[in-house]
Order: structure tokens, then sequence, then C-alpha cells
């Protein structure tokens, strides 16, 4: 074998070393960053998909998250293969982790097997097409692992698909989070709690469509941030993951987007349920657009979140006080 070839057979079997080494989720001196965008809408024959563009790069760099969610409604007009690879693109440009897990619109322009097959394509991409004997495409858990060797898990990002629509209009317009997916959260929380010496681990869950008990936080005073959308657009079936969550007392705050309007936050039970901040600009909606972002702290049941957008940074919340402290 001569220089060059030994040089591309190196290359060739390091790069799935690199490319596990970069799936590795990790805190970094204690804290790990999460930007959650959602709601992008992204049409990929619109001018105004450069603006989208220019506001996820502007809050990736002035945030520098170790990973960007993608929350639902992503790509949402034709050609969909091209949106679907030019948002892949930003965040590969970005050299971001990033995950998606799938909205109401996502799949009426491209199914979801052929959105995840393009998604795997990308060595960025750290979640999973989910196991396809649950319902949805995108189930997944992501674990954080400790700022030393890391080799412990301490903490836990689970994403969902919330599904989109059903076809019987005596239960409203959206699925809802189905009985299997419930169960495949509860085998996966109990087992890694299990490894975890019977503790459960700090964890955070994000889905497209909200859950019925945001109603329950819509009103209440201490809920920070704007409520602008005509109540929440959750399914009319209880399905019972808030009550999982409960149950396995691991899941400190839910994530969604889906009401463009709506990006506050407020605790209920102990959870915090809070709302994105809509993201792209073909999509309806009055806030300027951005992102979410989350702060975790390792080894603790406590996060600080805030939204920001290529010109501020807004007021932190700090779960589980439910505080708010605004930036000087």
């Amino acid at each position: 074998m001569n220089n060059k070839g030994i040089i591309l057979w190196f290359w060739i079997s390091l790069f799935p070393i690199l490319l596990s080494a970069q799936k590795r989720l990790a805190f970094e001196d204690g804290k790990f960053v999460i930007a959650q965008f959602t709601d992008v809408h992204w049409r990929q024959q619109s001018p105004k998909c450069a603006q989208t563009a220019a506001v996820i790069r502007a809050v990736l760099k002035s945030e520098r998250p170790d990973i960007a969610v993608l929350t639902g409604d992503v790509v949402t007009d034709h050609p969909a293969v091209d949106g679907w690879k030019a948002i892949i693109a930003l965040f590969e440009e970005a050299q971001m982790p990033f995950v998606v897990t799938m909205g109401n619109h996502d799949a009426e322009f491209l199914s979801k097997e052929e959105i995840y097959k393009l998604l795997l394509q990308s060595p960025y991409y750290v979640g999973s097409e989910g196991d396809k004997q649950i319902k949805g495409y995108g189930n997944c858990v992501l674990p954080i692992y400790d700022s030393g060797a890391g080799e412990k898990v301490k903490a836990l990002l689970y994403c969902m698909d919330s599904n989109d629509y059903q076809s019987n209009p005596l239960y409203g317009p959206y699925d809802w989070i189905h009985f299997d997916q419930l169960m495949w959260y509860r085998q996966q929380s109990a087992s890694f709690r299990l490894e975890n010496k019977n503790e459960p681990l700090p964890s955070l869950a994000f889905f497209h469509i909200p859950l019925l008990e945001y109603n329950e936080i819509a009103s209440r005073k201490n809920r920070f941030g704007r409520a602008r959308d005509r109540g929440v657009g959750a399914s009319m079936i209880n399905s019972g993951m808030f009550a999982s969550f409960l149950e396995q007392k691991d899941v400190m705050g839910v994530f969604t987007g889906h009401d463009h309007n709506n990006e506050y936050i407020g605790i209920n039970k102990g959870i915090a349920l809070a709302y994105g901040r809509v993201s792209g600009m073909d999509g309806y909606g009055a806030l300027k657009r951005g992102a979410r972002i989350i702060q975790l702290f390792e080894g603790k049941f406590l996060f600080d979140t805030w939204i920001a957008t290529p010109s501020k940074r807004e007021a932190i919340y700090h779960y589980p006080s439910g505080k708010v402290s605004k930036r000087k």
C-alpha cells in the first residue's frame, strides 16, 4: 500500500470514531444548552427563507448551544425534499448536533419515513427514526453524559412524535400521543432509573402539539410570557402523557410549539409546561422570530430558560422556583 492509500485507509477507519464522538452529548463545566426552534414553516420557494435562515444562524452564533431541537412544522411546502436539504444544510454549516420531532404539517408534503431517511444521512443528526413497532416517527431518548470522563448519563432528552390528525370528528382535529408511545417512554425512564441507583434522571420532553394540561396554566398569574393565541391547540383526548411524567418523576419540563402566538411557560403540579418561540418567517404570528434556550445544570433538577432573537435575549425564567430575573 502506498502513502496515499495508507492516509485514505486511516481517515476511513477514523470516520466511525469521529461520527460516534460527534453524536455523544455531554455537559461542559456542569452546563448543557439547548436551542428549541419551532414552527420553522420552511417554504423552499419563498423569499422569506433567507430571513428564517438568518434567524437560525444568528441564534446559533449568539447562544452557542450544545444541541438544536426542532419541534415540528419544519418544512411545510413543496418541493419538500429540497426544503429538508436546506434545513439540514443550516445545521451542518454550523456543525451543530440537531434532532427533529414531527409536527402536524410535516407529513403533508413528504412521508415521515422519507423525512427521516434524509435526516439520518447527516452526521450531525443525533436522533433516530424510532421503533417502528410503536406509533409515530422519531421517538427517541438522548442521554447527556457527565462533564468529566463522559461515561455516566446525567440527564435525558425525550423527543416524541405528537402525531398529526385523526379521522373521527368526534375526537377533534388533532391526534394524540398513543398508549404504546407512553409505554415506550415509561420503559426507557425505568431502565435509566435502574442504571442510576434507582433514582430518576433530570429530563426534558420535546414534541409539537401541547398537552391538554397546558390549559391549566394558560390563565394563571404565575405564568410567564405571551399568550396571544385563542386557547391551547391540544388534542381533545387526554392520552395520559402528563400523568406518566408525574409518575416517573423525571421530566422537569415539556417544550412544544404549534400555537405560534403563545410562548409562555408555567409550572403545573411541579412540571414546567412551555412553548418555544416561533422561528419561521412564513408561519403566522406577530412574535419576533427566534428560539427558546434551555440551560441544564449537571446532576440537578433545575434549569434556566429564556427567549433569544437575533437582536436580544429576554428575561430568564428559573425552574423550579418559577422566578424571573431580568438581564442587566
